[in-house]
Order: C-alpha cells, then sequence, then structure tokens
C-alpha cells in the first residue's frame, strides 16, 4: 500500500533532506529536563542584587507548560484525522452499488431501465418535462400533475417522441412547472444514479455515478 506524504519536505522530494535536518534539529530542541537545568543554572548564578522575580519564574513554567499541552493537543488532532478519513473510505464503499438522488440537469439511460428522479413542486398544478439528446435537440416531453406542492416524482422509459427506444447514453432534462393559476416557473431536477465507486479527494469523498459523472458526497440528499 502507497503512503502519503504528511509534510511538505516530502512532497517537495526532500525526504532525506528534512530527515537529517529534523534529526539534527531535535537533538538541540530542548525537552522538559534540558528545560528545568536551564532553570537551575538561571537561579544559580542570577545577581544576587536584582534576583529573579517570582513571577517572572512563574510565567516561563507556564509558557513551558502551553508549549508542551499544544503539541500534545496536534498529536492528537492528527491521530483523530487520520481515524476520520479511514471511516470516510468504509462510509463510501458501502455506497457502491446503490442508488442515490443528486441534483443534476443530465440523467443516463442504459438502453433497458429508464430513468427516474423527483422535482420540488412550489404548488399544486403540473411540472412539464423535456429531454434532450447530446447535441441539445429536443427528442421527448412529458407532463406529471401535482397534487400539493411538495416532492414529485419522476420517470422516463428512454422512448422519443415516437414511441421509439432511444439509444443509451446521457440525456439532458429541464422541468418546468407551471401553477393553477396558468404562472410558470423552472425546477431544480433531481435524478437517481447507481453508484460505480467512490474517490477519497482532498475535499472528502466524491461518488462515480454510472454514466453521469462524478459528484461529490455532499450533494446526495438520499440513498437507496
Amino acid at each position: 500500500m502507497s503512503t502519503i506524504a504528511s509534510d511538505i519536505y516530502s512532497s517537495l522530494g526532500l525526504g532525506s533532506a528534512a530527515s537529517s535536518s529534523k534529526g539534527s534539529g531535535s537533538g538541540e530542541a530542548l525537552g522538559q529536563a534540558d528545560f528545568l537545568r536551564l532553570m537551575t543554572e538561571q537561579l544559580q548564578h542570577q545577581d544576587p542584587l536584582n534576583p529573579m522575580e517570582n513571577s517572572a519564574f512563574l510565567g516561563q513554567l507556564a509558557q513551558f507548560s502551553t508549549v508542551q499541552g499544544i503539541q500534545s493537543l496536534n498529536n492528537q488532532v492528527g491521530a483523530f484525522s487520520a481515524a476520520l478519513s479511514n471511516d470516510q473510505v468504509l462510509r463510501g464503499a458501502a455506497l457502491v452499488g446503490h442508488e442515490v438522488l443528486v441534483p443534476s440537469s443530465n440523467l443516463a439511460y442504459d438502453g433497458s431501465t429508464g430513468a427516474s428522479g423527483v422535482v420540488a413542486a412550489p404548488s399544486p398544478g403540473s411540472v412539464a418535462f423535456t429531454i434532450t439528446d447530446a447535441y441539445g435537440q429536443k427528442v421527448h416531453e412529458f407532463t406529471v400533475q401535482a397534487d400539493k406542492a411538495g416532492e414529485l416524482a419522476f420517470s422516463w422509459d428512454g422512448t422519443g417522441a415516437n414511441g421509439n427506444a432511444l439509444p443509451p447514453g446521457k440525456y439532458g432534462i429541464t422541468a418546468t412547472h407551471t401553477s393553477s393559476n396558468g404562472t410558470q416557473s423552472k425546477v431544480d431536477t433531481y435524478v437517481k444514479g447507481k453508484v460505480e465507486s467512490v474517490t477519497v479527494g482532498s475535499n472528502g469523498l466524491y461518488l462515480d455515478l454510472s454514466g453521469m459523472g462524478t459528484v461529490p458526497l455532499d450533494y446526495v440528499p438520499r440513498v437507496s
């Protein structure tokens, strides 16, 4: 299994140089024992006529404790981030083979099962759907009645205006809602797609949908 560089030196191809630099730097870094030894020397060699005040001594101890706390917190955050990344991979793997609902103006027709999705009707009326091919030419139209405002399901069987089956591929879809008083408005379409694989990106998980391309996991409101 390949590993991903976790520091800037490795990403720049300077892994060996960075390691040697880090090694030499770690020998010079002050640990807790070194800090206490320096504090002891500072107390022993302070000016008797102008001794170190207690507040200054306590301030240095507080600074050292703060640095240690920040370092420990960074280590814990790094471990949590690694665990979260592993969890995302497992979550993504569980989605492979499932259908998800995503906002899209395209739908995929595999030549047999058709395509489906939903729209949000703003009020009772009807929603007219227009299917276009890869060249933007209209190939089919159909209308679905909306009895009330809310989610409205639609499906397309893959046939054209003449009733004949169209070839498999990616098609465009638009929807226009017409209210009971004749007011028209465009509505967004949410299309079902099957998850073929999952990609882990720097911003999270991306789902590769059959015939539709890649979408972020954040775009998915429903999994079936």
